[in-house]
């Protein structure tokens, strides 16, 4: 089985304009342009380094190594991910495409408004399966040459606290998330249009609240105790189970002690409990219109055989 630690080394892929980053040098952030869409994916860099992970909470904290990598300047927006939904780029309608859907690697269209009326052009896209987020990734891939992927949960603590070992990012003062998020005190109980909130102090927006964001990795309570006393290079506890994966940020629903940079929670097959398929769908969540994506580039992405791994793993069979 690939271990994520590989996926973060190697030769890096480029996009236009020409550049060649080491995991040493300095690297630079970055559109990812995308036909059909007339702002690109923002994606800013940051450089690895060692950090504290975790809380007294959701912890023990541990010293953490991660290499440099890109991240999503936002969630992915619905008129980015309905390009991967319905291939067409007829995005005006849900439920048409292009007749092309296999099922396999592009979903078929849902049954139902994944919207869920709260808001389209410029909302988190949200309600997907972890798999199916990593099939955008793939697609992004395609169309791109570029290696996408869902963060490790190391590499999303890292890039939500942008230097911080505070609770927030911000400091300790739950009452200042106001200003920072979108969740349960002043969401109004719906998602809101990406980057309204003020960003981090890397330049990073909706990291807490707005949608709920997948990483790549299980959720394993006590995962990150067998590190203590270390420093741990790259973790990640790799996915062997359809549940419990690791979900990270809190959404608009959450109250602000659920959205601190250390808080950790799994997904949970209640969210398909209106999904009428037998068996249920490995593409959507009907009942959980909170979960969303944001995607990452690591500077020096794997060789051809580790990428393929990482796409085309087969989807784990729900009940």
């Amino acid at each position: 089985m690939m271990k994520m630690k590989i996926v973060s080394v190697f030769v890096v892929l480029i996009i236009a304009p020409f550049f060649i980053y080491s995991q040493q040098a300095n690297v630079k952030s970055y559109t990812q342009e995308l036909r059909n869409v007339s702002k690109g994916i923002d994606m800013i860099a940051l450089q690895g380094g060692i950090f504290k992970m975790g809380d007294v909470k959701n912890g023990p904290p541990i010293q953490v190594k991660v290499d440099a990598f890109w991240i999503g300047k936002y969630e992915i927006p619905w008129d980015v991910y309905e390009l991967f939904v319905y291939e067409s780029g007829d995005v005006t309608k849900q439920g048409k495409s292009d007749g092309k859907a296999d099922a396999v690697t592009r979903p078929s269209p849902p049954y139902l408004d994944m919207t869920f009326g709260m808001g389209k052009t410029g909302f988190p896209a949200v309600g997907m399966t972890q798999y199916n987020a990593i099939q955008f990734c793939k697609w992004l891939y395609l169309r791109t040459g570029v290696f996408y992927r869902l963060p490790t949960e190391a590499e999303w603590e890292y890039a939500c606290r942008a230097g911080t070992k505070s609770s927030y990012f911000f400091g300790d003062a739950a009452p200042d998330l106001e200003k920072y998020a979108w969740y349960s005190k002043n969401s109004d109980g719906k998602t809101h249009p990406i980057g309204t909130k003020e960003a981090n102090g890397w330049g990073i927006y909706d990291m807490y609240g707005n949608a709920a964001e997948w990483t790549y990795d299980q959720y394993i309570p006590d995962f990150y105790a067998r590190f203590k006393g270390k420093i741990a290079d790259n973790p990640v506890a790799l996915p062997e189970k359809l549940y419990p994966i690791s979900v990270r940020g809190g959404s608009f629903k959450d109250p602000a002690t659920e959205l601190t940079s250390g808080t950790r929670s799994g997904s949970d097959p209640a969210w398909k409990v209106m999904d009428p398929q037998i068996p249920k769908s490995n593409w959507w969540f009907p009942d959980a219109p909170f979960i969303g994506v944001r995607i990452v580039r690591p500077v020096v992405p794997p060789e051809k055989k580790e990428i393929d791994l990482y796409y085309n793993r087969k989807p784990i069979g729900d009940y």
